[in-house]
């Protein structure tokens, strides 16, 4: 009797360790954030301590990439921050321009999202963490009225390209988003 309860807690327990929230589904704040991936329309502040003629805000061109002085151009799209603050200090290594530089990089503004279909201002909006489907569509002045709330799509730029995938109220809208609400079937 003993063994089939601890067999049974032990089931238990190991199927609750494997249901923790879906990356897709967790909230964008804190470590998500600091794991974000920069793309076109970002725009980031580098901070080069003891050389504030290169601190400056670096908006991510279409291209991906951003300008940094005596650095020249720098691919950051698909790359976190401090992915790009390491290829920025090797390069100013490699060109012995600073022997040790100390350099950190923030996003100021993220890229927007944009929010299509069956809303009363469909179009794009500047991205707020803590964002969910509910609050986007409240940004764009609510639903229409042939709009349908179980007929949400998001298209999420990944890895390997873009995904879409239907979505509930309190799905999470990360930067450069494409929400679409559809319409009802009457």
């Amino acid at each position: 009797m003993k063994v089939w309860l601890r067999s049974i807690a032990l089931a238990t327990v190991l199927m609750l360790l494997g249901c923790g929230p879906h990356p897709r589904n967790a909230p964008v704040t804190g470590y998500l954030l600091t794991q974000y991936r920069l793309g076109p329309g970002d725009q980031v502040r580098l901070r080069l301590y003891d050389q504030p003629q290169l601190s400056d805000v670096y908006i991510v061109d279409a291209s991906g990439r951003i300008s940094v002085p005596l650095v020249g151009s720098v691919k950051v799209s698909h790359r976190t921050t401090q992915q790009v603050e390491r290829i920025i200090v090797d390069r100013l290594r490699s060109k012995d321009i600073l022997k040790e530089p100390r350099l950190s990089m923030e996003v100021v503004v993220y890229r927007p999202f944009y929010i299509l279909g069956e809303v009363k201002n469909p179009g794009q909006y500047p991205f707020v963490a803590g964002m969910v489907i509910e609050k986007a569509v409240a940004v764009a002045g609510g639903y229409s009225i042939y709009a349908s709330k179980r007929r949400i799509r998001i298209t999420r730029e990944e890895h390997n390209g873009p995904v879409t995938f239907g979505a509930s109220m309190l799905e999470p809208v990360f930067p450069g988003d494409s929400i679409y609400v559809g319409e009802r079937i009457f």
